[in-house]
C-alpha cells in the first residue's frame, strides 16, 4: 500500500459556509446518502488537500471534527474510514429474492469448468504478457492477433481437417458474435436446423433475416429440403437430436454450398468417443463453407473466444463487420491461447477431458432405464433422451429432486405435436455432485418411463 494512501473522492462542497465546514457537510451528506459506505477509506489529508488546492490543516480539521462526531474513524497508521453503524437517509432497496438454484445441474452448454487448466493457462498468460510487444497493448487488428490465427490454422488443420490460413481467420468474442457478424453478410433467407438453439435463431432474425426451418432426422439436416440463401448446420453432432450428418448429405451440402452460403457450427467437434472422429465439413468445399469454432466447450465459455475460417470473398466484409462491432477482441487472452496451443497444452487438456467425459457419459448411460431412448451418445457433452410423457411434467419432477435438465421444446421453430425430448449435459456438474445428479436423473426417467408405477 502506498505510504500516502490516495483514492479519488467526489464531494460537493459549498464554499460559502467556509471550506472546512463545507467539507464536513459534504462528507456527512455523502455518508447519509449511502455514497460512502461504512468501511470506505478516505484519501489522506495530504492527498485530498492537494486535490482541492487547500491547506492540509483545513482538511485535517474537518476530518477531526467528523471523527469526534462519530461519522469517521481514524485508525493509527491505517488512515481514515467511514465509521460503521451510521444509518443512511436513502436506504438501498432490498435485492429481489433469487430463485434457489438446483442442487444437481445437468443442463447443457457448459464444459466441466472445474477442470479448466488453470495452471497452464496462468503460465501461458504470464508468458504472453511478458513477451507481448508493446503494440499488442494497443487497439489491434479486427481479425485478431496473428499469433493466434497462425496457431489456429495449424491446429484446425491437423485436429479437425479444416483448410485454413491465418489470412482467412477472424477471431470473434464468442460464437454468438460470430453468428451475428455472419448474419450481416448473409442473403435475406437463412435456413436453420429444426431443432436448434433458440438464441441462435434470435441472433439471425435480429439482423433482419428471415429464418426458415430445415428438418433433421437420423442422418442429420435434410439437405434436399433447403430453400434458402444460407444455412447454419451442426454436422458433427446435431445440437438438438445428436445425429451426425450422413456422408451422402455431407457431399450434397458441399455441392449446395457452391450456390448458397453454408455455416458449419463445430461447437463440440473435439469430443468424439465412439469410432473415428468426424472431420470438418468445410474441407469438402473450403472456398464456399464457413467454419465456426469456439473455445467455449474445449476450455471455458468465460474466455469469449471464437473463430471463423472464411471463404476468401467473405474476409473483407467480416473484418469490416467486426471492426464496427467492437474494433477487436481482447489481445492478451488471444496471445495466451496461442501459447497454450503452441506448447501442446490444449491437446493435452483435450485428451484428458475426452477420457473424463467418456467416463461420465458411460456412467450416465448405465444408470438410465432401458425404456428411455438415448440419442447423440457418440460425441459432445450431452445426450438427448426421448421420453414418454409431457415435458412440463418431467421438468417439474426433476425440480422436485433439485435437478436441472434442458427441455427441447424451445429448440423447435414452431409448436407442434412431437415426442418429448430432454437433454442432459453430463459435463456440467462438479465431481462431487455428478453421482447424485445421475441418480436423480435416473429416478426421474424411471418415473417417466413407467407412469403410475
Amino acid at each position: 500500500m502506498p505510504s500516502d494512501w490516495s483514492i479519488d473522492l467526489h464531494v460537493d462542497i459549498e464554499d460559502q459556509r467556509g471550506r472546512g465546514l463545507g467539507l464536513e457537510s459534504a462528507l456527512r451528506d455523502a455518508i447519509r446518502a449511502g455514497r460512502l459506505a461504512a468501511g470506505t477509506r478516505l484519501p489522506s489529508t495530504r492527498a485530498l488537500a492537494a486535490d482541492l488546492g487547500w491547506a492540509r490543516g483545513t482538511v485535517a480539521g474537518a476530518y477531526s471534527q467528523l471523527v469526534a462526531e462519530g461519522w469517521l474513524s481514524a485508525r493509527g497508521g491505517a488512515g481514515t474510514v467511514v465509521a460503521a453503524g451510521r444509518e443512511t437517509a436513502t436506504a438501498v432497496p432490498a435485492a429481489e429474492p433469487v430463485e434457489r438454484s438446483a442442487r444437481y445441474d445437468l443442463t447443457t452448454g457448459s464444459p466441466d469448468v472445474a477442470a479448466f487448466p488453470r495452471r497452464a493457462w496462468a503460465a501461458a498468460l504470464r508468458r504472453a504478457l511478458r513477451e507481448a510487444p508493446d503494440e499488442a497493448l494497443r487497439l489491434g487488428d479486427p481479425r485478431g492477433r496473428l499469433e493466434l490465427r497462425a496457431e489456429l490454422a495449424a491446429y484446425l488443420g491437423r485436429a479437425r481437417g479444416v483448410v485454413a490460413t491465418p489470412e482467412r481467420i477472424v477471431i470473434c468474442s464468442g460464437y454468438v458474435q460470430a453468428l451475428g457478424l455472419l448474419a450481416a453478410v448473409m442473403g435475406p433467407t437463412v435456413a436453420m436446423e429444426d431443432p436448434c438453439l433458440p438464441l441462435h435463431r434470435e441472433v439471425v432474425a435480429a439482423r433482419g433475416r428471415q429464418v426458415v426451418p430445415v428438418g433433421v432426422d437420423d442422418g442429420g439436416a435434410c439437405v434436399d429440403e433447403l430453400r434458402a440463401d444460407a444455412v447454419v448446420v451442426t454436422p458433427a453432432h446435431q445440437i438438438g437430436l445428436g445425429a451426425t450428418l450422413a456422408p451422402e448429405r455431407r457431399a450434397a451440402l458441399a455441392e449446395w454450398a457452391r450456390a448458397g452460403l453454408v455455416i458449419e457450427d463445430d461447437y463440440d467437434g473435439e469430443f468424439r468417443y465412439d469410432g473415428r472422429p468426424v472431420g470438418a465439413l468445410q474441407a469438402l468445399a473450403p472456398d464456399h463453407i464457413v467454419y465456426a469454432g469456439t473455445a467455449s466447450k474445449a476450455l471455458s465459455p468465460a474466455l469469449r473466444i471464437a473463430w471463423l475460417v472464411l471463404p476468401e470473398p467473405l474476409v473483407e466484409p467480416l473484418v469490416e463487420a467486426k471492426r464496427l462491432a467492437d474494433s477487436a477482441s481482447p489481445a492478451l487472452d488471444q496471445l495466451a491461447l496461442a501459447r497454450l496451443i503452441a506448447a501442446g497444452e490444449l491437446d493435452h487438456h483435450l485428451r484428458r477431458m475426452r477420457a473424463h467425459y467418456r467416463r461420465r457419459r458411460d456412467a450416465l448411460l448405465a444408470a438410465l432405464p432401458g425404456e428411455v431412448e438415448v440419442l447423440g451418445i457418440a460425441a459432445g457433452l450431452h445426450v438427448t433422451l426421448a421420453v414418454p410423457g409431457e415435458e412440463a411434467e418431467i421438468l417439474a419432477a426433476a425440480r422436485e429432486r433439485s435437478l436441472a435438465v434442458t427441455g427441447l421444446s424451445a429448440f423447435w421453430h414452431a409448436p407442434a405435436e412431437r415426442p418429448t425430448h430432454i437433454q442432459a449435459g453430463y459435463a456440467t456438474p462438479p465431481g462431487h455432485a455428478f453421482g447424485g445428479a445421475v441418480r436423480a436423473l435416473a429416478a426421474v426417467m424411471r418415473a417417466a418411463a413407467s407412469p403410475g408405477s
